[in-house]
């Protein structure tokens, strides 16, 4: 590829200097890689479209001008400095580190030149024209070139193409764009963004975030490459998109066989499917014996296995237009197990899926990662940590971060950045029959920005699902929305909403429970998934937003008190994949402003876990779902019955030899009605409550051992008088606790004794418990 830099100008020299005196905005913390940006290296250098790649482009970031002005007011006669782009305004990296306000516009100004190489004629007649490609900007851009307005541009996320031929110039030619965003004063999708950033809530993000850039292209020229594997039918077919006059045009794409150059080639007219069978990829006479092609190797996380692809556009004795892209052969459905359970399904075989919320932000960039490089090395430590999986929280990344999930083998549940006013009434509670009050307008622009989406990341191998909402945030004509989606992209799964307000479509029901784990029992047409869970907190001093105020779901002082948590979170996983649950996303991958429920601090500096220990007990989940037997029942369907006391017993009560005699005896569960999650039939009101009862075991259990427990709040589990388990806090749902290594010893043949302690100091309050095994 030849990449070709940014032209100086006449004032060269002038602007080196002011690259010179260029330098971050101050921020909290920043980031090994921001510290490495500076004004004289271009950041984000890397070609942009890793999906559709041509040789020639000019890279325009780096240092514009900017201005930050009423709204109301005109171009600016003046400049207010410079910003780094492609750096939002409001972030350190940009240089400029200031709030744009919605009653603002946000103005950027370069110059640039055109290479002269640009504007030959060509075979097929007519000249090559110059495309003007945005990343990303956030929200409303309206973009000039020379003078002339040429498009405006609603959207935050997704990328924008313009084709700035007949606006151009000899020589020094000029691009201004002015930027409007009302971030939570209206209901556009926007993710996490709000003017008064508190809790799960962040930053703004105002204007130009991701690369912005030229491209030479024949007067008719590839846009899109969409391929769709079929792996039943062991076939993959092409669709090539084409802009432009295509008449006595035709497309060829090649497919690269074995470890050389050699390419299987098929023709069709633009638009029209061209399919290659495995029959068609065999090796050609004479290379028999090479065995370039023996069948597709489908695509896996463990096997991310790419092929190589080459477009052409043009006639019978020239090309116009070249490109290079790939795709993965793989199957992404829902189906039923060996044992009727309905499960996720990656090329036909049951596959847990296992990952992170990965919401993408950064302390010196914001939405924008430092570098290409940074955003590599948070896939990089997940892939270590032993996840397969991620959750893309509601943001949509620059097209790098999914090409780098398709080579590493990173599958990407993909969100739509959700959108809800403030003061409106579009935050859905879990409560509400009816959807958000939407506008037609905004639905419209909802429906506008997701399609834009779905058309841009379309073409990544490693995207699983389209999760279109997330909670109640901005939930509106929900059923209607993920019918479209499933029908617009019907190669992928569809979440239903993923937590909270469920209308009852979508291959998935999406359950969000903290800390978790939990599940919705399964279900016939539908797939169980947990969306989020754990949000487990340790705040690492100096490397914290902010000193004070930070919180994680349950936020612990120790890496040991995290670690040990933590682990037993993964062992309640286990059993819940025998009971039918198919995946699992754990919150989250980095700390994120006061938020400290991180696999890494927000500037990533520090990993919280032992990288090879977390994938060790990550690869417990990925084998064959576990078989539970039930050594002792609780009080889920049939009351079980048990002693019971509310007064502190003597000494021993926990022990086998204990008389508990004269003790009341009643049926679980103990506690307060209304407590979610159980049913309470002997009420429980004071702070404690001690709990045992006699059960027999035929022989010791050989598996591993868990109390299944329903605990509001902290609860001390005894086999034996032994003390087996230890829980604080409280859950919604029953939870599996592994039993400690002396727990499950003590238990025998025979009688065993199980003895709980449940203390309560405010809300709700509930006890129950029984015994599981695990193999």
């Amino acid at each position: 590829m030849r990449f070709l830099l940014a032209l100086a100008l006449a004032a060269g020299s002038a602007s080196a200097l002011v690259a010179a005196d260029w330098k971050p905005a101050a921020a909290p913390l920043m980031t090994k890689w921001g510290k490495q940006v500076s004004a004289a290296k271009t950041p984000w250098p890397e070609y942009p479209r890793p999906q559709l790649v041509r040789d020639q482009w000019l890279n325009l970031n780096g240092l514009w001008d900017y201005a930050i002005t009423p709204r109301n007011a005109p171009r600016p006669e003046k400049w207010d400095g410079q910003i780094l782009v492609p750096f939002c305004a409001e972030s350190a990296l940009s240089g400029v580190g200031r709030r744009v306000t919605p009653d603002q516009h946000l103005w950027y100004k370069r110059t640039f030149e055109v290479p002269g190489d640009w504007s030959p004629a060509m075979p097929s007649g007519g000249f090559k024209r110059v495309l003007l490609h945005f990343g990303a900007v956030d929200w409303e851009a309206t973009v000039y070139v020379n003078g002339k307005e040429l498009v405006t541009h609603r959207g935050g996320s997704d990328p924008f193409s313009i084709d700035i031929t007949d606006a151009l110039r000899a020589g020094a030619n000029e691009i201004v764009v002015r930027v409007w965003d009302p971030t939570d004063t209206g209901a556009q999708p926007r993710g996490k963004q709000v003017m008064d950033p508190h809790g799960i809530w962040y930053t703004p993000v105002t204007g130009i975030w991701q690369t912005v850039w030229l491209e030479p292209v024949s007067p008719a020229y590839i846009t899109r490459i969409v391929a769709v594997p079929d792996v039943d039918r062991n076939e993959v077919v092409f669709h090539v998109d084409v802009a432009g006059d295509t008449k006595d045009l035709t497309v060829g794409v090649g497919i690269r066989i074995g470890t050389g150059m050699l390419q299987v080639v098929k023709s069709g007219r633009p638009g029209e499917p061209i399919r290659f069978t495995a029959e068609n990829l065999k090796a050609p006479p004479g290379f028999e014996k090479a065995k370039l092609f023996e069948g597709f190797k489908l695509w896996t996380p463990d096997t991310p296995h790419l092929y190589q692809i080459t477009a052409d556009l043009g006639g019978r004795m020239f090309v116009d237009d070249r490109v290079e892209s790939y795709f993965a052969m793989r199957k992404v459905s829902a189906a039923k197990d060996a044992n009727g359970v309905l499960r996720l399904m990656l090329n036909n075989q049951p596959l847990f899926q296992y990952g992170p919320l990965d919401q993408g932000w950064w302390p010196d960039g914001l939405l924008t990662p430092p570098s290409d490089e940074a955003m590599r090395y948070d896939l990089e430590v997940l892939k270590r940590m032993g996840f397969n999986m991620l959750r893309k929280h509601i943001k949509v990344e620059p097209a790098r971060l999914y090409h780098h999930c398709d080579k590493m083998g990173l599958l990407v549940w993909q969100d739509m950045p959700s959108g809800m006013a403030k003061g409106r009434k579009q935050f859905v509670q879990p409560d509400w029959k009816q959807d958000g009050e939407f506008t037609v307008a905004e639905m419209a622009q909802y429906k506008t920005e997701l399609k834009a989406m779905i058309d841009h990341l379309r073409v990544f191998p490693s995207i699983y699902c389209w999760v279109p909402f997330n909670e109640g945030w901005g939930q509106h004509d929900t059923n209607n929305v993920l019918k479209w989606v499933k029908e617009y992209d019907p190669s992928r799964l569809v979440n239903g909403p993923s937590g909270w307000t469920d209308r009852g479509f979508g291959d998935m029901k999406d359950a969000h429970i903290y800390p978790g784990p939990g599940m919705f029992p399964t279900m016939p047409d539908r797939v169980s998934v947990l969306g989020e869970f754990g949000g487990l907190g340790l705040p690492v001093a100096n490397h914290l937003w902010k000193d004070q105020g930070n919180w994680g779901y349950r936020t612990y002082k120790t890496r040991e008190e995290l670690r040990d948590n933590y682990r037993q979170l993964v062992f309640r996983l286990r059993p819940l994949i025998g009971r039918g649950l198919s995946a699992a996303v754990y919150t989250q991958t980095t700390d994120v402003e006061v938020e400290v429920n991180g696999l890494m601090t927000y500037d990533r500096e520090v990993i919280k876990f032992d990288v090879p220990e977390l994938a060790a007990w990550h690869k417990t989940l990925y084998g064959p779902p576990p078989v539970i037997t039930e050594l002792l029942a609780t009080s889920e369907k049939d009351a079980q019955r048990w002693r019971h006391t509310t007064t502190r017993p003597a000494d021993g009560w926990e022990k086998t030899d204990f008389d508990a005699s004269a003790w009341a005896e009643g049926p679980a569960g103990f506690g307060t009605k209304g407590t979610p999650g159980v049913v309470i039939r002997t009420e429980w009101k004071t702070p404690d409550v001690w709990i045992r009862r006699d059960f027999d075991l035929k022989a010791a259990p050989t598996g591993d051992v868990a109390v299944r427990l329903h605990h509001d709040e902290d609860a001390e589990v005894y086999i034996n008088g032994v003390l087996a388990a230890r829980v604080q806090g409280y859950v919604t749902q029953y939870v599996e606790v592994p039993l400690t290594p002396a727990g499950k010893a003590a238990l025998r043949p025979g009688r065993n004794v199980i003895a709980v302690h449940c203390r309560q100091t405010g809300g709700g309050q509930s006890i129950d418990a029984g015994l599981v095994e695990v193999k």
